[in-house]
């Protein structure tokens, strides 16, 4: 544990002590406000709750959240660093937990920051803050999966740039599988186990319950497991470049 907490405070500051943090705050702050209140429309739809905010999450996340994690590893692999941190003492799954857990609390510093638009909606009527406070869970872990996928990507290569474009890639699949184009183009030929499969593994489907501030177990451990695959697709990456 004092290597898991060792590598985390190591990465936070990273994050921190460079302009990465503030860039990736200022610009997501700012993109989450265009879309609720310009392209959501916020104040035209006459309801009080946050759904034209949380509505543009799994996109937003589709490219904020890779472009958070790229550096996690790539940085390390092309700047010869990252033998050097192979040969600390330190576990692999404590090194890939550690940098996990250092982006995720960016990620949530982010959503933290969003909350005047929660006082907002309580200054405009009565939400249910029950509900809100669900989504926002939600939101968390569907982040932590996105950053888990990242994470996974930037362990592939050395470059930060095709470490963005695959992590972006593949969360973009776990984004759209459970679109009604995607589900109806494999219904013409694909066995209804496959479509079922394929659209149970869609981010948007879980996320979906959770937003409405339905809270059911099969959702949160969708996105456990999710997180938990990924950062061991990680662990699997660095392992092998240690050899």
């Amino acid at each position: 544990m004092n290597a898991l907490f060792a590598v985390y405070r190591r990465e936070v500051s990273g994050y921190f002590q460079t302009p990465a943090a503030y860039v990736f705050l200022a610009i997501f702050l700012f993109a989450a406000g265009a879309f609720t209140f310009h392209v959501g429309r916020f104040f035209d739809t006459g309801s009080v709750d946050l759904a034209p905010f949380f509505a543009f999450h799994p996109w937003l996340y589709l490219v904020f959240l890779p472009a958070l994690a790229m550096r996690l590893w790539s940085e390390e692999i092309r700047s010869g660093s990252f033998e050097v941190a192979l040969t600390l003492p330190i576990p692999i799954w404590a090194s890939v937990l550690g940098k996990f857990l250092a982006a995720w609390t960016v990620a949530a510093a982010a959503l933290a920051l969003t909350a005047p638009i929660w006082v907002t909606v309580n200054q405009l009527g009565a939400p249910d803050n029950a509900a809100i406070a669900v989504a926002y869970l939600g939101s968390l872990l569907m982040a932590g999966g996105y950053l888990a996928i990242g994470e996974a990507a930037s362990a592939l290569t050395g470059n930060q740039v095709i470490a963005f474009v695959i992590g972006v890639f593949a969360a973009f699949l776990f984004t759209v599988t459970g679109l009604p184009i995607v589900v109806e183009s494999l219904n013409g030929w694909a066995p209804t186990s496959l479509v079922e499969g394929v659209a149970g593994l869609s981010a948007l489907a879980r996320f979906d319950s959770l937003q409405r501030g339905v809270v059911e177990a099969r959702d949160i451990i969708y996105f456990l497991s999710l997180i938990a695959a990924w950062l061991a697709v990680a662990g699997l990456c660095v392992a092998a470049r240690r050899g």
